[in-house]
């Protein structure tokens, strides 16, 4: 009676830990976020001018909405690129959001000065739009719609060509079936 106890508990542990282990080792790189195809999450940033954005209002507009940090090296590489993209794309229908996220503001805000980041940057100072994003990483990128609909995400730097393509993409409302990857900077 006993050796069946211990039997019938090794086969329904077995199986948990067995599943538990590969979560934990898998990369998450390689986990789908379900909100590609989806409606963005909706949120309101305090920009460090003060102003308020809320997504809601970019409605008819495509978005390209970085979660970013100051001491990430990936994030630090990708900055003057991400400003030179947003001075070239500007003028078409598109809006560019950096939202810092598990930072300190006074280094945000240094950070912006520091790259000449001309577009609308604020901090998430209680990480809500980072968790409903599904954000794990950073630098980590989402691509919006003109109807509010992430099209692409990018986890990890994302250079000029792949933001003009993925930001065309979007305003033709275009949903890509895979995310990019690259060099990123796990936020556990």
């Amino acid at each position: 009676m006993r050796l069946r106890r211990v039997v019938l508990t090794f086969i329904a542990i077995v199986p948990l830990l067995t599943i538990l282990a590969y979560g934990f080792f898998r990369d998450a790189r390689y986990i789908p976020s379900p909100i590609v195809g989806r409606p963005a999450p909706s949120f309101t940033l305090t920009l460090f001018t003060g102003e308020k954005l809320n997504l809601s209002d970019l409605r008819g507009k495509a978005v390209f909405v970085n979660f970013w940090a100051s001491w990430c090296p990936p994030c630090i590489a990708e900055a003057k690129q991400l400003e030179s993209t947003w001075q070239e794309l500007k003028d078409r229908d598109v809006v560019f959001v950096g939202i810092q996220i598990q930072d300190v503001e006074a280094n945000g805000r240094k950070f912006v000065g520091e790259f000449n980041i001309t577009y609308p940057n604020g901090l998430d100072s209680s990480g809500r739009i980072a968790i409903d994003y599904g954000v794990w990483g950073i630098p980590e990128s989402f691509f919006i719609d003109p109807d509010g609909r992430v099209t692409y995400k990018h986890v990890g730097g994302v250079g000029p060509s792949i933001v003009i393509a993925k930001v065309g993409e979007a305003r033709q409302k275009i949903v890509s079936a895979k995310e990019g990857k690259g060099e990123y900077q796990p936020i556990r």
